[in-house]
């Protein structure tokens, strides 16, 4: 098979996750996927937002979407966790603030 330049540059005018960004991102996956609460992860590169979903089991909405909107970097933060009703739980301008919304005791996943 030959190599396709178009698979290796990403496609103009969309958001993508930056390598740090994804690997804090994949590290607290890991976490709960040990503590039992996430089964599956899908991400996105959309024109106006980066979004890393995480589910129960793949074949259910996503529990959490975290999402990475530049357009409102100066104005509510970038980043943003939204949950399974599409509700916004909490938004900011640095991802590591953002994701604190994960720390232990803080949620449980209610079946």
């Amino acid at each position: 098979m030959a190599f396709d330049p178009s698979y290796a540059e990403p496609r103009q005018g969309r958001v993508f996750f930056e390598r740090r960004e994804l690997e804090r991102l994949l590290r607290l996956y890991g976490r709960m996927v040990a503590a039992g609460e996430w089964r599956d992860y899908a991400i996105d590169g959309l024109a106006e937002s980066a979004v890393f979903s995480v589910f129960r089991r793949a074949s259910e909405q996503p529990l959490y979407r975290v999402e990475k909107r530049p357009a409102l970097a100066r104005k509510q933060g970038a980043w943003a966790i939204i949950g399974e009703g599409g509700m916004i739980l909490r938004r900011g301008h640095d991802l590591e603030q953002v994701l604190r919304f994960f720390d232990k005791g803080r949620f449980k996943v209610v079946d």
